[in-house]
């Protein structure tokens, strides 16, 4: 199971299109949109848990540096934090 972060979101973006993005290239286990507590509008990043990491592995080859609603945006690995 790999966790991805997805950065530079526009805050436009929906949990719905995040998925059907790394759909194409995988399961998605989970999607995480991260949203304001304040406005509750998108902060403009998320999290995307895939099972699989061969295909997590493509998602990001694929995704990274992709134009969405306008922006580029990043994926990656997510680091884990210690606790």
């Amino acid at each position: 199971m790999i966790k991805l972060i997805v950065r530079n979101l526009a805050r436009t973006t929906t949990k719905e299109e995040i998925i059907d993005l790394f759909k194409e290239y995988g399961t998605v286990q989970s999607c995480s949109l991260i949203l304001d507590k304040e406005t509750g509008g998108s902060k403009g990043f998320a999290f995307v848990v895939m099972p699989k990491p061969g295909e997590a592995k493509v998602a990001v080859k694929n995704l990274n540096d992709m134009i969405v609603a306008g922006n580029r945006i990043r994926v990656k690995k997510a680091e884990v934090k210690a606790r």
